[in-house]
C-alpha cells in the first residue's frame, strides 16, 4: 500500500526547523495549504532603510519566503525559477504587514503564484509574482532516531 502524501503543515515543518533566515527576519505563519501560505511580521528598526522605510529587500525576503511555503507544500521540492516584485507604498517601522501567497496554475514541472503584502489598513504594500520549477524529489521527515 502506497504512503499517504507528506501535508502542507508537514512540510511547513520541516522547513521551518531549517530556515534561520525566516526566523531572523520574525516570520509567523498563520496558515499553510496546498499552494498557499499567509505569514505575518511586523517592520523593526533595522528592517529601515536609509529614509527609515522597510527595505526593499525585507520585502522581498519575507515574499520570497512565503511563495516558498506555497509551492513547497504540495510535498515535491521545488525552486525558484522568475521573480520579480513591484513596491507601491513604504511602511514603517512597528507596522505590521501580512504577506498572502497564492497558486494560480500548477503545472507538471512549473507553478505560478501571486504574493503581495499589505499593511494594516489592506493597502498594498508591494506585488511579488513568482514562478516555480518543480523538481522530481519528494520531501520527506527525517527519520527519528
Amino acid at each position: 500500500m502506497e504512503q499517504p502524501s507528506i501535508t502542507p503543515q508537514e512540510v511547513l515543518t520541516i522547513m521551518t526547523a531549517r530556515d534561520r533566515f525566516s526566523a531572523w527576519l520574525g516570520l509567523e505563519i498563520d496558515e499553510i495549504g496546498k499552494g498557499y501560505c499567509r505569514l505575518h511580521y511586523t517592520v523593526k528598526e533595522d528592517m529601515l532603510n536609509g529614509f527609515e522605510r522597510i527595505h526593499g529587500g525585507v520585502l522581498f525576503s519575507a515574499s520570497d519566503s512565503a511563495f516558498a511555503f506555497a509551492c513547497n507544500s504540495h510535498g515535491i521540492i521545488t525552486v525558484a525559477l522568475d521573480v520579480s516584485i513591484t513596491f507601491t507604498r513604504p511602511a514603517l517601522i512597528g507596522e505590521h504587514l501580512f504577506v498572502e501567497a497564492k497558486e494560480i496554475h500548477l503545472g507538471n514541472k512549473t507553478g505560478l503564484y501571486d504574493i503581495r503584502t499589505t499593511n494594516e489598513q489592506g493597502d498594498l504594500v508591494c506585488f511579488f509574482k513568482g514562478t516555480a520549477y518543480r523538481t522530481a524529489q519528494k520531501i520527506v521527515p527525517k527519520p527519528v532516531s
